[in-house]
């Protein structure tokens, strides 16, 4: 019972209706995170202002430019999924078409489940970046993650449609603005990313007198551990040139008063013998 078909447990008609109401269930989350985008938009204008307003805007803007391309690709998708039903089944019903390709079938379901899913998360981690209790990268993460999932169900639709389908070319075509867009996604983060920390680092105009002069005596104190630093860094690096010296064969020999005279010139050979060439070290 364990190594049979997960398929073989589902009944012609279940099968045939999950497809369809996962993907009804796709689109509705999709429309979902539209609308909540939406909702974060307003709220950020209301509670912040400046850089990180301009920040939040740049990376909803992005997200919802995101989701708009998962709706048009999911959309496409339904359509291609209809025409590969019409062309194929022959006498058959639509449960029969899809419980006789249970395979296909469970990819695309899988494939659509998700699509969906990527676009609940990716709204959830940027909900959690305005509100600031969530990091960046969990929205570069959820970026990625929906743009493999839109390759699996390109995948997964391609195997059964016609090559001279233009469903299955506007769904290629959707597939590619989806993949431009998270990637739209992905840099207004990284940028809003290095903003964000470029003014928290430098942003000094909340703070008190007596905070202003605790964090000035740290500041001088890691200055000095940086140039205590450094110099030991820099004798390092005058050893290491010394003992490449040596080992090169450059360096001069020290007399015994303590001047320095050349190294003493290789003796001559014979005038019809080639000299060594010089080895590098």
């Amino acid at each position: 019972q364990e190594l049979r078909p997960k398929s073989l447990d589902i009944k012609q008609e279940e099968l045939g209706d999950m497809v369809e109401k996962e993907m009804a269930s796709t689109s509705e989350a999709i429309e979902d995170a539209v609308r909540r985008i939406e909702e974060m938009m307003s709220q950020a204008r209301n509670e912040s202002s400046g850089v990180k307003l301009e920040v939040n805007e740049r990376i909803l803007n992005s997200c919802t430019d995101l989701m708009k391309a998962i709706r048009l690709l999911v959309t496409t998708s339904t359509n291609l999924q209809k025409e590969i039903v019409e062309s194929g089944r022959g006498a058959a019903t639509t449960q029969e078409f899809y419980a006789k390709n249970s395979r296909w079938t469970e990819g695309l379901i899988s494939a659509s489940k998700a699509v969906g899913w990527g676009a609940t998360q990716l709204v959830e981690s940027a909900d959690r970046v305005v509100l600031h209790t969530g990091k960046y990268e969990e929205l570069i993460v959820c970026s990625h993650e929906i743009a493999a999932s839109t390759a699996q169900l390109v995948a997964a639709s391609k195997v059964k449609a016609e090559k001279s389908s233009r469903n299955l070319a506007r769904l290629q075509e959707c597939s590619r603005n989806v993949n431009e867009m998270a990637a739209n996604v992905v840099a207004s983060t990284k940028s809003g990313q290095e903003q964000i920390e470029e003014k928290d680092t430098m942003d000094f105009s909340g703070m008190s007198l007596i905070k202003l002069k605790k964090e000035e005596m740290e500041t001088q104190v890691k200055v000095l551990e940086l140039e205590k630093r450094l110099e030991g860094e820099r004798v390092r690096l005058g050893e290491l040139r010394k003992q490449h010296y040596v080992l090169a064969g450059g360096c001069e020999d020290t007399a015994e008063d303590g001047e320095t005279r050349p190294a003493p010139a290789p003796r001559q050979r014979g005038i019809l013998k080639k000299p060594p060439i010089a080895q590098k070290p």
